[in-house]
């Protein structure tokens, strides 16, 4: 995996076909993540597939819920599809608590 943002308490990871989000992403670096990810987001080819793992999301964070709506946006925008979201269990519970788990492709998700 390549770095492709580091902030003081967050990373943001690509390889081939994976985003990978560590650490507390705040509202604070959100920007930037949703940033980084756009751009590399903007290198793949339509009919792609993408994975979206924000497991190593330690707290639950509002803010990196919002980076990835945004990119799954993005991602449908280009015609690339997002074929697996994996999220931290304090993220899945936000996300589930927001109505937004329906519209994932969530692996494992969390029992309710």
């Amino acid at each position: 995996m390549s770095v492709l943002l580091e902030q003081r308490s967050s990373c943001l990871e690509a390889d081939d076909g994976q985003l990978a989000v560590t650490g507390e992403v705040g509202f604070e670096g959100a920007s930037a993540m949703a940033e980084a990810g756009s751009a590399w987001l903007a290198e793949r080819s339509p009919g792609s597939e993408v994975a979206f793992d924000l497991s190593g999301v330690g707290r639950v964070s509002s803010a990196a819920l919002s980076v990835l709506l945004e990119w799954t946006r993005q991602a449908r925008d280009a015609g690339v599809e997002v074929s697996v979201v994996r999220l931290s269990a304090p993220l899945e519970r936000l996300t589930r608590v927001a109505g937004l788990d329906t519209l994932l492709p969530l692996a494992n998700p969390v029992a309710a």
